[in-house]
C-alpha cells in the first residue's frame, strides 16, 4: 500500500492501465503462423541430415574463432560477433566489409556435401542501432526510449535497425531486451524500459514488428526476446544472480514483455543467466539455461513457442555438471542452438558422443534442428544470399539520424527546474563544463563499437554529434566556450553554464554495483562534483545535463544545480539534448518522463512502483515541462560512508566507490592526489602510477617504485566501520605483483606499519592474487580503528612494481584459510 496518498493519485493516474494479474503462463498466438507446405520441407530437409549435419547447425561459434571454411567443413548453422569483434579484426570496416565476409559464410554453407543446403544466419546485439559497425547510428538505450513512452517509436527504430543490420549481410539481430529491472545496481539496467512491466510489455510487440515484421521483407531481420527470464529480477541487481520472484510475480512482471513480443512473431528467445528460486512456492528451478521447466515445458509448451532457442555467451557453461564444450543439459533442457564462442569444435565432438551414448535422445536433437530450419526458411534464408538483400552494403542504411535525433529529445526528462531558463536564446554567452559535453563515448555508453563501450574515441563515430558540438551549432561557435574541469574560468563572464557529466561507459560485469555499494554518483565520479562546485554560486545559472545508464543518488549535485536534466545515454545524435537547451527556429519542449523511480537516499536500491512505502525523491512517471517551475529545493546529500550494510565489505577504494578514500602518492614533502583521470600518468620522485587491469579494463592502478615512495588511499574523516566488516576482519585488495620487491615494503593502517616484503616477494610473477591481512595484525601494531583516515599504505624504499585494487575492509576474512598470518609479516 501506498501510504502518502497524493502520490497514490499521481501514479494512479500515470501507471496504464493492467489486466487482472495472470496466474498461469498464458497460451501465445504468433503472428507468423504453421504453414503446411513450410513444415513439410522442414521434415524432408532434417531427414536427410546425418547427425554430425545436425549438430553442427545447434552450433554457433564467434567470428573470431570459425572461418567460412569452419562453416563447410562443420555444417555450421550459425555464427555471432561478440561486442568488440569486427571483419578481419578491423574496428573501422564499413557495410561492404562486413557484407562481404557475410556473404563469404553464406557461400561456404552452401558449398557442404549436404543433400540440402542449409544457409547460414549471423547474429549480433543491435541493440540501440546497429551499434556494433563503425559510422552506425546509435539511439538512445533503451532506458531512454522508456522515458519517451511512445510505442510508435519503437517500431520505427525496429524497422530502422533491421535495415542497418541487412545493410552488413546480417540477418539475425539479439534484441529486444526485455528485462523488467528491479535493481539498478545491475550493469544492464539501461537496457531496460522500465521497471514497470507494463511499459515492457507496450515495447516488446512494437519493436518485433518494426524489426521483423512477417519476414516478408528485404527490410525485416529476425528478432529475439531476451533474456528468458527473470534477469531483471536478481537479488542484489547481481549479473548472473539469483531470481527470488513467486511464480505470479516471474508471470507478471518479469514475463509481462515475452507475451507480446511472441504474439508479434518473435522468432528467436535467448535463455538468461540468471537463476529462478521461488522460494514463497517452494520450487527452486536452478539456471534458467539448464531448467526444462522453463524453456520446455513452459515457453514451448504452454506458452507455444515454436522457434528456436539459443543460449547466451557459453551460458550453458554455467550448468552445474557442464563445461563450454560439453553440456547434454543445456541440449535436454530445450536449447536448441548453443553459443559456443571458442569451444565449438570441442562441443561438436562431445554432444555427438552424447547422442551416441544416449544421453541425448535423438529426438531432443531432430526437434531442435527442426526448430532451426523452420526460423531459417521463415526468414526466406533459403532464397536469397545476404547480397542480393536491397539494403546490401548501403552505408545510408546504417544512418536515420533524423529519427534518432528525434528519439533523443522524446528520452530527455527534466527533473529539476528551479530556475527556468531553458531554451537558452541564441546569442547569450554559454560556458559548457564536464567531462561528457564533447565524448561519444560517455554520450553513447556500453555496446557501443566494443563490448563496454570503452576504449573508443570522438573519431570512431564519425556521423553523430557530440552534445557541445550539438550547443555550439544552436548557439553559435563563438557565444561557447567550453572547459572540462571549469577551473580558473571567469563564470561571471556568461550568461549561462550548461554542465555535462555523469557515468562512463560500462556493460554487465563492470558496471555492477556490488551489494554493499551505494548508488551515489559522486562516490564514483568524484569530478562531476568537483567540477559543479567550481561554476556553482557564482550568480549565473547552473543547467545540469546528466548522462548516466540508471537513476542514482545525486542530490549533491541537484544542489548545484538551477536546472537538472536526465539525459540517459543519447547515442550519436547530441543535437537532439542541444535541441532542448538552446532556442532554434523551431521550439522542442521537454516530454520525457521516469521510466525508473529516482532515489532520494544512497542505499535506496528497493524502488519500484507500487512497493509497498514507496518514497522516492521523484517517482516513476514524473517530468517537468519546459515552463514548469520546480521547488526541489536544498535536498539532504547525506551518505553511509560504509556503504549499505548489505554485505560485510566496506569499500575503500574499489569501482564501487573512488572517492571516500582517493588514491594519494608521496615522496618525500611532495604529495598528489590522483584524482579520476583514468588516461594520465602521475609520477613523483622515485613513483610513477598508471591505470591497468586486475580484474576488468582500468579497474587498477599500476604503481611502479624506483625509490622511497608511498601509495595510500586517505579520506577526509576516519574510517567507521560496519558491525558486519567489524568481526574477524581484513584488509582485503587484488594484486598483480609484476616487479619483486628491491627493499623493503610497508603495509600501514592508521599507527600501525608491517613489513610486507617477503610477503611481495612471494607473490611476484604469479598473476592476480588476493591478499588478506587480518586488522589484529595492524591493531597489534598500535592501529586505533576508530581514527583510521588512511586505511591503506604501501611504502617501499627501492624498486617495486604491483597493481592494486578492489581495497576494502572484509568481515570474516581474518579467518579464512588463505588469510596472511601475522607472524609473517615482521
Amino acid at each position: 500500500m501506498l501510504r502518502n496518498p497524493v502520490l497514490a493519485l499521481a501514479l494512479a493516474a500515470a501507471l496504464p492501465a493492467s489486466a487482472a494479474p495472470m496466474t498461469d503462463w498464458p497460451r501465445v498466438h504468433s503472428a507468423i503462423g504453421k504453414d503446411a507446405a513450410l513444415e513439410q520441407r522442414v521434415r524432408d530437409i532434417v531427414g536427410k541430415m546425418t547427425l554430425a549435419q545436425k549438430v553442427g547447425q545447434m552450433t554457433q561459434p564467434e567470428i573470431k574463432s570459425a572461418s567460412p571454411e569452419d562453416v563447410k567443413r562443420y555444417y555450421l548453422g550459425s555464427v555471432l560477433n561478440g561486442g568488440g569483434s569486427w571483419p578481419n579484426g578491423n574496428k573501422h570496416a564499413n557495410a561492404a566489409e562486413w557484407l562481404a565476409l557475410a556473404q563469404r559464410y553464406h557461400e561456404a554453407s552452401m558449398a557442404t556435401d549436404m543433400a540440402v543446403k542449409v544457409p547460414v544466419v549471423w547474429g549480433t546485439d543491435a541493440v540501440h542501432g546497429h551499434n556494433n559497425v563503425f559510422g552506425a547510428t546509435l539511439f538512445p538505450h533503451n532506458i531512454g526510449l522508456g522515458a519517451a513512452r511512445n510505442p510508435k517509436l519503437l517500431e520505427e527504430i525496429g524497422a530502422a535497425t533491421a535495415k542497418a543490420t541487412r545493410a552488413s549481410g546480417i540477418a539475425w539481430v539479439f534484441g529486444p531486451t526485455l528485462a523488467v529491472v528491479r535493481d539498478d545496481r545491475w550493469g544492464r539496467t539501461y537496457e531496460s524500459y522500465s521497471e514497470n512491466p507494463d511499459v515492457v510489455k507496450s515495447y516488446a510487440g512494437a519493436y518485433v514488428r518494426g524489426m521483423q515484421g512477417k519476414l516478408k521483407d528485404d527490410a525485416n531481420t529476425i528478432a529475439t526476446a531476451k533474456h528468458f527470464i527473470g534477469d531483471g529480477g536478481t537479488e542484489h541487481g547481481k549479473d548472473r544472480g539469483v531470481n527470488k520472484s513467486s511464480k505470479a510475480q516471474m508471470i507478471n512482471i518479469h514475463g509481462a514483455g515475452y507475451y507480446p513480443a511472441l504474439q508479434a512473431g518473435a522468432q528467436t528467445v535467448m535463455s538468461s543467466f540468471n537463476s529462478w528460486n521461488d522460494v514463497a512456492g517452494g520450487t527452486n528451478y536452478g539456471k534458467m539455461h539448464g531448467s526444462r521447466s522453463m524453456l520446455t515445458d513452459t515457453l514451448k509448451g504452454k506458452m507455444g513457442f515454436d522457434g528456436f532457442v539459443v543460449t547466451d555467451w557459453n551460458g550453458h557453461g554455467e550448468v552445474p555438471g557442464c563445461r563450454n564444450d560439453s553440456c547434454a543439459a543445456a541440449i535436454n533442457a530445450g536449447n536448441d542452438m548453443i553459443m559456443v564462442p571458442d569451444d565449438w569444435k570441442a562441443f561438436i565432438a562431445n554432444t555427438i558422443k552424447q547422442v551416441e551414448a544416449g544421453e541425448i535422445p535423438m529426438a531432443r536433437i531432430d526437434d531442435a534442428v527442426s526448430r532451426i530450419i523452420r526460423v531459417k526458411l521463415r526468414a526466406g534464408l533459403f532464397d536469397k544470399s545476404p547480397a542480393q538483400n536491397a539494403y546490401a552494403g548501403k552505408d545510408a542504411a546504417m544512418k536515420p539520424r533524423e529519427l534518432a535525433r528525434r528519439a533523443v529529445r522524446e528520452s530527455l526528462v527534466l527533473l529539476k527546474n528551479d530556475n527556468p531558463v531553458l531554451p537558452i536564446a541564441r546569442g547569450k554567452k554559454i560556458l559548457v563544463v564536464g567531462k561528457s559535453a564533447d565524448d561519444m563515448s560517455n554520450q553513447s555508453g556500453g555496446w557501443s563499437i566494443t563490448w563496454q563501450g570503452t576504449a573508443n574515441t570522438n573519431a570512431d563515430f564519425p556521423n553523430g554529434d557530440t552534445i557541445l558540438a550539438g550547443i555550439r551549432d544552436a548557439a553559435g561557435t563563438d557565444k561557447v566556450t567550453f572547459s572540462v574541469d571549469g577551473q580558473g574560468v571567469d563564470v561571471a563572464a556568461f550568461d549561462a553554464v550548461i554542465a555535462v557529466i555523469g557515468e562512463r561507459p560500462y556493460a554487465e560485469g563492470d558496471g555492477d554495483i556490488g551489494p554493499n555499494g551505494t548508488l551515489r554518483h559522486s562516490g564514483r565520479y568524484p569530478e562531476d562534483l568537483a567540477v559543479l562546485q567550481a561554476v556553482a554560486g557564482k550568480g549565473k545559472p547552473v543547467v545540469t545535463v546528466f548522462v548516466s545508464g540508471r537513476p542514482l543518488f545525486v542530490n549533491d549535485l541537484l544542489n548545484l544545480s538551477d536546472v537538472f536534466v536526465a539525459a540517459w545515454l543519447p547515442g550519436t545524435e547530441g543535437k537532439g539534448v542541444s535541441d532542448l537547451l538552446v532556442a532554434g527556429a523551431k521550439r522542442h519542449a521537454f516530454s520525457g518522463k521516469l521510466p525508473f523511480s529516482w532515489p532520494k537516499s544512497a542505499c535506496q536500491t528497493d524502488l519500484n512502483v507500487g512497493d509497498k512505502d514507496y518514497a522516492p525523491l521523484f517517482a516513476w512517471g514524473y517530468g517537468l515541462k519546459t515552463a514548469t517551475r520546480s521547488t526541489v529545493g536544498k535536498l539532504d546529500a547525506a551518505y553511509p560512508s560504509g556503504g549499505c550494510g548489505v554485505s560485510n565489505t566496506f569499500p575503500v577504494f574499489s569501482q564501487a566507490d573512488r572517492a571516500s578514500f582517493p588514491l594519494h602518492i608521496r615522496a618525500g614533502s611532495q604529495h598528489m592526489v590522483l584524482g579520476a583521470d583514468l588516461n594520465s600518468t602521475f609520477t613523483l620522485p622515485g613513483v610513477t602510477v598508471q591505470t591497468s587491469q586486475v580484474n576488468t579494463q582500468q579497474d587498477a592502478k599500476l604503481v611502479t617504485w624506483t625509490g622511497p615512495a608511498t601509495l595510500e588511499a586517505r579520506g577526509a574523516r576516519p574510517m567507521v566501520l560496519p558491525a558486519a566488516a567489524s568481526t574477524n576482519a581484513a584488509l582485503r585488495f587484488d594484486t598483480i605483483v609484476t616487479g619483486a620487491p628491491a627493499g623493503k615494503v610497508s603495509m600501514g593502517m592508521g599507527a600501525g606499519t608491517l613489513d610486507a616484503t617477503a610477503l611481495f616477494q612471494r607473490l611476484a610473477g604469479k598473476g592476480k592474487q588476493t591478499v588478506k591481512i587480518p586488522l589484529a595484525c595492524f591493531q597489534a601494531r598500535g592501529t586505533d580503528l576508530a581514527k583510521v583516515d588512511a586505511p591503506f599504505q604501501i611504502t617501499s624504499d627501492a624498486a617495486f612494481a604491483a597493481a592494486f585494487t578492489s581495497i576494502e575492509i572484509a568481515g570474516g576474512a581474518a579467518v579464512e584459510p588463505d588469510a596472511v598470518r601475522c607472524e609473517d609479516l615482521r
